[in-house]
């Protein structure tokens, strides 16, 4: 068997993906406030998956201060694009849109608030790719509601799913015969935690 790279997790680390002034910003923010966002391997990891997919609308769940969004705005491509991403709390709805527009994603980004099944259910899709990252019970509560605003063959991406709360949906994703999916658990450096789990699922039916 092929040798292994030694220390991997110092060796990986060295592949963390440069970014601009404004996310360096937002992560020493999150740091010093203690708010959970995915980090720059994450977040670049979304940019690609976006951008390969060629979205045209992308759900986000959970927006917080507006990090992961702005990675999932660059990733949009096609003309007319736009992020829909839903934020429970007013205020931080509010930092959010300051922080998406200091991007320059004003015009492509919308940020409800609400609570995220109530915002659903008012939705209309489909959407290329849905984004989860909110409250980890909340998961399976609004699976069904994923489901029916992904179009067909669009992709589910959900963040920290080793949390304990997230296990009862980690069973039925994998388990339902919609949905074709893989779990990953992974060092995802600067991310919170940054050893974690992330769930990949395409919809088949």
């Amino acid at each position: 068997m092929p040798d292994m790279i030694p220390d991997a997790e110092t060796y990986f680390r060295g592949f963390i993906p440069p970014r601009d002034e404004l996310l360096i910003e937002l992560e020493q923010e999150a740091q010093q406030e203690h708010i959970p966002i995915i980090g720059p391997v994450v977040g670049e990891f979304l940019y690609i998956l976006a951008k390969a997919m060629n979205c045209k609308a992308i759900l986000e769940l959970g927006t917080a201060t507006g990090y992961s969004a702005i990675y999932l705005a660059g990733g949009i491509s096609n003309p007319g694009g736009i992020l829909t991403t839903i934020e429970r709390d007013e205020a931080m709805a509010a930092r959010a849109r300051e922080n998406i527009s200091r991007a320059g994603f004003a015009d492509r980004v919308e940020v409800r608030v609400g609570e995220v099944a109530e915002v659903l259910e008012k939705l209309e899709g489909p959407y290329d790719l849905i984004f989860m990252d909110i409250e980890k019970e909340d998961y399976q509560k609004t699976l069904s509601g994923c489901h029916s605003l992904l179009r067909l063959g669009g992709l589910l991406v959900a963040d920290n799913v080793a949390f304990l709360g997230a296990s009862e949906f980690n069973q039925t994703i994998f388990t339902d015969n919609h949905w074709r999916c893989v779990h990953l658990y992974s060092l995802l450096p600067n991310h919170s935690p940054e050893k974690d789990g992330l769930t990949l699922a395409v919809r088949i039916e």
